[in-house]
């Protein structure tokens, strides 16, 4: 595809998509349930398809010497298939937010002044390796009324273009536009230039992947972004924590799987708990294989421990997000060391505290300038599916619109409405 042809193109699926985008905003409730219980039984019948295609996309990844984690989050297993299906079901059975009226009041004027939830209008979504992003997107899209123009990473093709097949079918089986969800067929990374300098083609774009593609959409995105750059997690263990509790929590917080943003990357130990806790953890630590780079007092307590991978951090490793078997250690003298470092090294995405103690959980939630704040829980909840959102189109470390996971409502916006008697301002 020549440059020409690509820019008509992008520029073609802008155009169906604004069109769609139009009707997708005065769809009725029941007919964007339908199309998600489509999506949803569709998925479900379509195993053996969805499982050659990925087969496709995994065998060149791995031809092609494709990092460990950014093959396991390639793959589209059974769990995986199941686990969007019942999002979209989840979808279906929340509230539909478009239409709804809040805030209304009176004014003396006699007019009552109010807002209502709308669609962004388009969105384009830029993400890498994980296929079942295509349908979280489409999902999180169909059920707010919006549109969107998907791009998935080279890496995934086969598996995006099957899934984004089921995504169109269940539309039409709703009678709702198919060009409500599109997506981006060819590889080419000019695709992704064109998008996102295309305010005419979509509203605002979402990047989901490396750090690399974040800062760049970022730098060059000539309309709005929702997006996080990394995310370097912390688990703080408190003085007063309960022991097994933390070891526990903080166990699978690091290995339950190491590939996601939400992994931590980095833990803090209060000194009090610090010589119960950490030759244990690092015992667990050491069984599975993770590397624990760690400042001298941590390093001098899991000296002892056998088969531990030990070396000494650098001013890096506290800022790190390694996606991989490594985690940061530090000694901290309390509480206020821990948020100061976490407000210093962290990415502001998700980090957690393990305490007995209400006023310091209080405060770590009030202090800790993080999009997700966890107290006694896991990292690894830090997820829409797991927020009960349905599905997230992605996590976003911003202040404006939208952070945290982002789910239907990140995906809405408010406009004021006026409602009157043929009042007029004098």
């Amino acid at each position: 595809m020549t440059p020409t042809d690509l820019a008509a193109t992008i520029a073609h699926m802008g155009a169906a998509a604004r069109a769609a985008s139009t009707r997708m905003a005065a769809a009725p409730t029941a007919a964007k349930n339908a199309a998600l219980l489509a999506l949803a039984r569709r998925l479900r019948a379509a195993p053996d398809s969805l499982r050659r295609a990925n087969a496709l996309d995994i065998e060149a990844a791995t031809n092609a010497g494709l990092a460990a984690p950014l093959i396991d989050r390639l793959k589209l297993s059974a769990e995986a298939i199941e686990t969007v299906a019942q999002g979209c079901e989840q979808i279906a059975a929340m509230p539909d937010p478009i239409g709804e009226i809040s805030g209304l009041v009176q004014r003396p004027s006699g007019i009552q002044v109010g807002r209502m939830r709308v669609p962004l209008g388009v969105f384009g979504m830029i993400y890498e390796s994980r296929p079942n992003v295509t349908i979280e997107a489409a999902s999180l899209a169909i059920k707010s009324g919006n549109a969107a123009i998907l791009r998935g990473g080279s890496e995934a093709i086969h598996s995006n273009l099957a899934l984004w097949k089921i995504v169109q079918a269940a539309l039409e089986d709703a009678g709702l536009p198919p060009d409500a969800v599109q997506l981006v067929q060819t590889t080419d990374r000019a695709a992704v230039g064109l998008l996102i300098a295309s305010p005419e083609a979509v509203d605002v774009i979402i990047p989901r992947g490396g750090k690399g593609l974040i800062e760049r959409i970022a730098r060059e995105a000539k309309v709005p972004v929702i997006k996080h750059l990394d995310g370097n997690c912390h688990i703080y263990v408190d003085a007063s924590a309960d022991l097994e509790l933390a070891l526990r929590v903080t166990d699978n917080a690091k290995t339950q799987k190491y590939s996601p943003c939400n992994a931590a990357e980095s833990l803090l130990v209060h000194a009090a708990i610090a010589p119960a806790f950490l030759p244990r953890i690092g015992a667990l630590f050491a069984a599975k294989g993770v590397e624990m780079r760690g400042d001298a007092a941590a390093l001098a307590l899991l000296q002892g421990v056998s088969g531990a991978k030990l070396a000494v951090a650098t001013e890096q490793d506290w800022a790190e997000e390694y996606l991989a078997p490594i985690i940061s250690v530090r000694i901290v003298a309390d509480l206020d060391a821990a948020i100061v470092h976490i407000n210093r090294y962290g990415s502001h995405h998700t980090d957690a505290i393990l305490t007995d103690t209400h006023a310091h959980a209080m405060r770590f939630l009030r202090e800790v300038d993080s999009a997700s704040v966890m107290v006694n829980a896991s990292t690894r909840f830090a997820d829409g599916f797991e927020y009960g959102l349905g599905a997230e189109i992605g996590i976003s470390t911003d202040k404006l619109h939208a952070r945290g996971p982002v789910g239907l409502e990140g995906l809405t916006s408010l406009k004021w409405i006026v409602l009157g008697h043929g009042e007029v301002r004098g």
